[in-house]
């Protein structure tokens, strides 16, 4: 059963999208460096020293598609704009 809008027109249900693993990890990712009372530098000592190989090449891997996603909106809103 659809429930009344404060208009009492019948609305649908309202559907959000899923969000992926990925992007979940993504919004983790962003908030954490997003927090100016954390020094990155100590955390890139840490992780050199506490962690596996792996995590560090993921990381920079994780980098270079952020820096190549950014580049290309960049290029897309500089040579196709919509107005």
């Amino acid at each position: 059963m659809c429930p009344l809008s404060r208009s009492g027109i019948m609305r649908g249900p309202m559907r959000r999208r899923i969000k992926t693993e990925e992007e979940k990890a993504a919004l983790k990712l962003a908030t954490i460096v997003s927090d100016v009372r954390l020094d990155l530098d100590e955390v890139g000592i840490y992780l050199g020293r506490y962690a596996p190989a792996v995590s560090y090449n993921r990381l920079i891997l994780v980098a270079e598609s952020a820096e190549f996603e950014k580049e290309s909106i960049d290029v897309r809103n500089t040579h196709e704009p919509l107005f």
